[in-house]
């Protein structure tokens, strides 16, 4: 399989990230680093924000990304005529929360215990909204970008993209859910999965490409 650049960056990039990140929260070196940055956060309150970011929040829940796959996947499907292409998303998007549970289990860290607005259960590193949100928001731009007509539709797809990523995580450390080494944790996992996934898909794309290239 052939690997560009720019996915054996990513790939190992945030492998590379997620092995520093595992190790420093473990050994408790980024304790002043996720309390200033929440203070930060949690600092700019105000009502009408708190709505906003329990908004993202939500958006980036599981429950919610699960049901948002059955409108993407029909789109893929009858608009775009992709199948391939709906595997790789349906891979990515449903893998990653069970990676993420898997990670939970192994690091055991336990949620912040001060200012929490949100009541919520569970461990907390890697955060799973921010999985969920990489994971979600980079595949379906990877998928969308090559059926955008024009410069600027790409630029808006990559910028919405991100957006989406960066709100939906900066809603978990305002609501004092996660630290934001937690956050990061998790857009590197995503990161990891899904450079993987596309390696593999662009790869497969190429052995099929072969014998139409030969006739």
């Amino acid at each position: 399989m052939k690997f560009n650049l720019q996915l054996l960056i990513a790939f190992f990039g945030s492998l590379f990230g997620f092995i520093v990140m595992s190790y420093l929260v473990q050994a408790e070196h980024l304790v002043m680093f996720d309390r200033v940055v929440m203070d930060r956060v949690q600092g700019l309150d105000a009502e009408g924000l708190t709505a906003a970011m329990k908004f993202f929040t939500y958006i980036g829940s599981l429950k919610f990304i699960v049901i948002l796959t059955i409108p993407i996947f029909l789109f893929l499907f009858y608009v775009l005529k992709l199948r391939l292409e709906i595997l790789v998303f349906l891979s990515v998007v449903y893998i990653a929360p069970i990676l993420n549970r898997l990670l939970k289990l192994y690091f055991h860290r336990a949620r912040p215990d001060f200012n929490m607005l949100i009541e919520i259960g569970g461990y907390s590193f890697p955060s799973g909204h921010a999985m969920n949100a990489f994971s979600f928001y980079s595949i379906l731009a990877f998928l969308l970008w090559r059926h955008v007509p024009t410069r600027m539709g790409r630029i808006a797809v990559i910028l919405l993209s991100t957006f989406m990523i960066i709100a939906i995580g900066l809603s978990r450390v305002y609501l004092g859910v996660h630290y934001p080494s937690d956050i990061i944790g998790g857009f590197l996992a995503s990161g990891i999965w899904v450079a993987a996934v596309i390696w593999f898909f662009q790869g497969y794309k190429e052995k099929l490409e072969i014998p139409k290239r030969a006739h």
